[in-house]
């Protein structure tokens, strides 16, 4: 099987390892991979913000990168989210009708694309460390997301997890949510923070480098002693 792979903004210009590391991965789980570098955004930020025709623009580009009918795996459901829920709005009945509907059904999210389409639920990692997962808000509500990261942590090697409470419970990110409402972001991040802290947990987990990135920021300025890390990374230790 040949994938092509979707980098998110923030994993290609933040955690770029992020995206190595799913590809890693994908590839011990002998699956092919395909990246156009052409590739860059899928219009989410400019959609949420209100600016639709620049997010038509986007993904319109978006929609020519992927011409392939094959699988497309992201380590983002938030951009998958977008994509199978709101091209919809941006390409229903233009031109570019057929082909978002397409993209829409080949495109996974990661942890997705491992459990329900290779029927893989344990990649041979191994990480002897106490963690705890953050549920993101757009993976849960936009994409679907349920058990999947969950499944495939309890089966990586010297890993413990300890749930947190209200996993659920959204970390106060939002894209640019967190720049309008600096002061209830940040609220938000710290009690995400406290409760993971409550876990007594070395590390929190999510699927969304987006919402680790808003964590970190927190745990950084406030020298907190826990760290974040993408599920992708820790699904690529110990081979």
């Amino acid at each position: 099987m040949i994938v092509d792979i979707f980098i998110p903004c923030y994993i290609d210009q933040v955690y770029p390892e992020t995206g190595m590391n799913m590809v890693k991965v994908l590839e011990h789980l002998d699956v092919g991979v395909n990246y156009n570098p052409k590739q860059t955004c899928c219009g989410q930020m400019a959609f949420n913000s209100g600016f639709w025709d620049e997010a038509k623009a986007l993904g319109e580009k978006f929609i020519n990168e992927f011409t392939n009918d094959r699988y497309i795996v992201c380590p983002s459901a938030s951009c998958v989210g977008m994509v199978r829920n709101y091209y919809p709005i941006l390409f229903h009945n233009t031109a570019l009708h057929n082909e978002y509907k397409v993209i829409r059904k080949n495109i996974y999210e990661f942890t997705d694309f491992l459990v329900n389409v290779l029927k893989v639920t344990k990649v041979g990692a191994k990480f002897e460390k106490v963690v705890t997962y953050h549920e993101s808000c757009a993976a849960r509500r936009e994409y679907g997301l349920t058990d999947q990261p969950l499944v495939l942590l309890r089966n990586v090697q010297g890993l413990e997890i300890r749930e947190m409470k209200e996993i659920e419970t959204c970390c106060g990110f939002g894209g640019t949510f967190s720049i309008k409402h600096e002061p209830i972001s940040t609220a938000m991040a710290q009690q995400k923070v406290e409760n993971a802290l409550q876990t007594e947990a070395e590390y929190i987990i999510s699927t969304e480098a987006s919402c680790l990135m808003h964590l970190e920021g927190y745990i950084n300025k406030n020298k907190i002693p826990i760290k974040t890390m993408h599920i992708a990374d820790i699904l690529a230790q110990g081979y």
